[in-house]
């Protein structure tokens, strides 16, 4: 299953970049994640981990898989039978810049995963792309 929620934010693409990528501070503008906990050290990079903890969801190890610095990472977290991989990507258009945060459910299980928790994901990340655009907007 594939979620995907995005929103036009009135600030540089730089500076939504900074926000969005810098996941150690999430937890101080999105109430959908409890903790972070970085398993390395610098900016996010190909292997990077994280440990995320959410409400309602279980605790789940984040590797990132790809990076375009300024633009986009995607990381993955997998348990059995399932796995999900999380997109971030910021584009600058005429309007402003576009963040779109990408949720997709893979894996034996991962439709299921997907159905049980579709309303919880889709409120997830439309909460997210929500406080990002606050966030980066009071810069």
């Amino acid at each position: 299953m594939r979620f995907d929620h995005s929103i036009t934010v009135q600030a540089p693409p730089e500076r939504v970049w900074q926000v969005f990528s810098d996941v150690e501070r999430w937890p101080e503008w999105t109430p959908t994640v409890e903790s972070v906990e970085r398993l390395d050290e610098g900016r996010i990079h190909v292997g990077a981990r994280t440990r995320i903890r959410q409400p309602k969801l279980p605790v789940a190890i984040w590797e990132v898989t790809e990076v375009v610095e300024g633009e986009y990472f995607e990381w993955v977290s997998r348990a059995p039978g399932i796995k999900t991989t999380g997109g971030h990507r910021v584009v600058s258009t005429p309007e402003g810049t576009v963040a779109t945060a990408t949720i997709i459910q893979e894996g034996p299980l991962g439709w299921l995963f997907g159905k049980l928790y579709a309303g919880l994901t889709k409120r997830y990340i439309a909460t997210e792309t929500e406080k990002l655009k606050q966030v980066s907007e009071r810069a």
